[in-house]
């Protein structure tokens, strides 16, 4: 929910989405597009988007991230300074377009190696780095800094047996994904933006259910995310469930899986006007509670859908 990636061509985004894969051919095929179609497709590249901040009196590293929609965590990877937690007034900060890590290019390997050490589209990473060829520093998006790597590490093996049940009691195999997790084209825009979440279609009223034992974190209305229920569970696991109807329980409460906690509403900012749960997955680090894909934990569905899918037709505000 957090970063964003913009399309180029406005209404015409599934032309451009066709157009970038067979850029991303040529140039590792040794071809050099003209110049016109280069700026047609790809923006500049985002680093060097990248701005500079002043910090103010009273300005702190979560106020001046909020302020850019970014994690505190990529203001720190971008700033040596900042990774003490905190921000020096007059001191003068660097802030990307949107979250991600800036990485050298190993020696010996190319930006596709790096696409796949991050698990990020390589159509996405070049675009993103203006389709450059052999570039030797990279951005790459949706991913969380950390002092100890990469934070796109797999699920604890133990969270199999910690998260086994289904949010909704159609159970996932039944269920529609309206949204996917990562960067998708949000319903009824032209743009593209990290959905830290999925949302599955259910009807309205319908019960919504804890998908594993664990205790409530929270419990009521955290602006976009509307009616929001977040249960911390063990190996520092934690599930959200968002955009409810109703919630039936309360902070500190021990809930076990299958039990229901709330129902599915329109609260909040919904991505769509047609009723459905969004649910999270996060894992505790240093760095803060950081979204994981639930497809990791929910099994019989599809929940990576990819950005060259088009998207549902704009539904009417």
């Amino acid at each position: 929910m957090q970063s964003r990636w913009f399309n180029r061509f406005g209404k015409c985004w599934l032309a451009s989405l066709t157009i970038v894969p067979l850029l991303v051919l040529q140039a590792e095929a040794g071809f050099t597009q003209s110049k016109f179609q280069t700026a047609q497709i790809c923006q500049s590249s985002a680093l060097s988007r990248v701005t500079r901040h002043r910090v103010a009196s009273g300005e702190t590293l979560e106020s001046i991230a909020k302020r850019y929609n970014l994690l505190p965590a990529t203001l720190m990877g971008f700033n040596s300074s900042l990774r003490g937690g905190k921000a020096t007034v007059g001191s003068q900060i660097l802030v990307p377009p949107f979250n991600g890590i800036r990485v050298e290019v190993p020696s010996g390997q190319t930006w596709r190696d790096v696409a796949r050490t991050y698990k990020v589209r390589p159509d996405v990473l070049f675009e993103v780095n203006g389709c450059q060829r052999s570039p030797r520093v990279v951005f790459v998006p949706g991913v969380n800094w950390s002092p100890i790597g990469p934070s796109n590490r797999p699920l604890p093996r133990e969270a199999g047996q910690i998260l086994t049940g289904s949010p909704l009691t159609t159970g996932t195999s039944e269920t529609t994904v309206l949204l996917g997790y990562g960067y998708q084209v949000q319903p009824g825009t032209s743009q593209v933006a990290f959905h830290s979440g999925i949302d599955l279609s259910a009807s309205a009223g319908s019960p919504v259910l804890a998908v594993g034992n664990g205790t409530i974190a929270f419990a009521g209305a955290q602006g976009i995310y509307g009616n929001l229920v977040v249960i911390n569970h063990a190996e520092g696991l934690q599930t959200r469930y968002a955009q409810l109807g109703k919630i039936n329980v309360k902070v500190g409460q021990r809930v076990n899986r299958g039990q229901p906690i709330g129902t599915v509403g329109t609260s909040g900012r919904p991505s769509s006007n047609q009723p459905h749960l969004h649910f999270e997955v996060r894992s505790r680090s240093n760095l803060g509670w950081v979204a994981e894909n639930p497809a990791q934990v929910l099994k019989g569905i599809e929940i990576g859908q990819p950005i060259s899918s088009p998207p549902a037709e704009p539904r009417k505000q």
